[in-house]
């Protein structure tokens, strides 16, 4: 799995999301949306590079929702 292009697509969905008004729904479906469209193995990788480099790359809200909603996405 390319990090580089994980980080990349997740920032540019955190981009779309972060134009809603309520910011707490916008990180909700953010995260409801990687789980949802990203196969396991992609958030998978995603997670272990947030571990490793505490969200190197990332934008706030990307990292933030994973933060909130981390036992959703683990599964």
């Amino acid at each position: 799995m390319n990090i580089e292009h994980l980080v990349k697509m997740a920032n540019q969905i955190g981009s779309f999301f972060s134009t809603m008004p309520d910011r707490d729904q916008a990180i909700a479906d953010l995260a409801s949306h990687l789980k949802r469209f990203w196969e396991p193995r992609m958030r998978k990788a995603f997670l272990e590079h947030i571990e490793k480099t505490q969200g190197e790359g990332l934008d706030p809200i990307v990292l933030e929702a994973v933060n909130r909603h981390m036992q959703q996405l683990a599964v």
